[in-house]
């Protein structure tokens, strides 16, 4: 496969030749990088179109608590991210705390992110008496958004690129070192983790009844995520950390082991949700909902 995506590179389009500069600002003395830019267009589209969902009957919470989520999300999402990146993928970084704490350079688990998000819901549900349960429906409704910017941005980095491959839409990455064109796997995950999980999650908010059943909105969010992620792995390449490990099996790549958890609690959270289904009253104003 290496030798026949080595022989077509001179076929395919070369990575250098897009023009994509993982700087978006410099202004000499500060660097803005379209990361930095991915993670602040996700939170902020994302908190727009949560305040959209909330102004619909039977909201979980008021515009007041959406505007406090934007801050613990954003806590949970930075050190969540980080140790989750140190704890799954660079376990030495815990030894060098300075490297841990250069997040300019990169480095961000999104299982991590999760977790970190997560218990910041929870912390402010409990604060506010939510539930939390259907809070984190409504959160995971617009997490599609910063999936697919983070995933742009991975792709102008030239980074987390894919196996060798002989397809006509091969990009032959510079970083790699190698002539060899490679699967655009971060643009596979944009797709999928970002533009179809979305328009799964809007559909079943908008056309069904999925938020009145507690659990089923991010059941299909975690689900979604976790069987995209898997399969988008065979594609991707394994950590280079890896090589030589388990990990670097096709199957049992870290980032698949990590998402059978989720898989499994989708599923669960899924077939589970239509029990919950209860009387909804809303937090600020309208009436109740059956």
């Amino acid at each position: 496969m290496i030798l026949t995506a080595a022989a077509a590179a001179a076929t395919h389009i070369r990575f250098s030749d897009l023009g994509l500069d993982p700087v978006a600002l410099d202004l000499g003395f500060f660097q803005l990088k379209w990361y930095s830019l991915a993670y602040i267009a996700g939170i902020l589209i994302g908190w727009w179109y949560l305040l959209k969902l909330l102004a619909q009957p039977g909201a979980p919470m008021a515009r007041r608590h959406a505007d406090d989520m934007v801050f613990y999300a954003t806590l949970g999402i930075i050190l969540g991210g980080r140790l989750g990146y140190a704890i799954f993928y660079q376990p030495q970084l815990f030894l060098e705390p300075l490297s841990l704490l250069r997040l300019w350079e990169g480095g961000m688990s999104f299982h991590g992110g999760v977790i970190g998000t997560s218990l910041g819901i929870l912390y402010l549900c409990r604060k506010e008496k939510l539930n939390w349960l259907r809070v984190h429906d409504y959160v995971a409704c617009v997490v599609p958004f910063g999936l697919f910017f983070g995933r742009l941005a991975n792709f102008v980095n030239g980074e987390l690129w894919g196996h060798p491959t002989a397809m006509p839409w091969g990009i032959v990455f510079d970083r790699t070192g190698e002539d060899v064109a490679r699967h655009p796997s971060q643009l596979y995950e944009a797709g999928l983790e970002g533009l179809l999980l979305f328009a799964v999650l809007w559909f079943l908010f908008w056309k069904t009844d999925a938020r009145y059943q507690p659990g089923k909105l991010v059941g299909t969010f975690i689900l979604g995520y976790g069987l995209s992620r898997y399969f988008v792995e065979f594609f991707r390449e394994y950590d280079a950390q890896f090589q030589g490990t388990i990990f670097a099996t096709p199957g049992l790549h870290m980032g698949q082991l990590l998402t059978i958890p989720m898989i499994l609690g989708g599923i669960y959270l899924i077939a589970t949700a239509k029990r919950r289904r209860e009387r909804v009253e809303p937090i600020a104003g309208g009436p109740s909902i059956a």
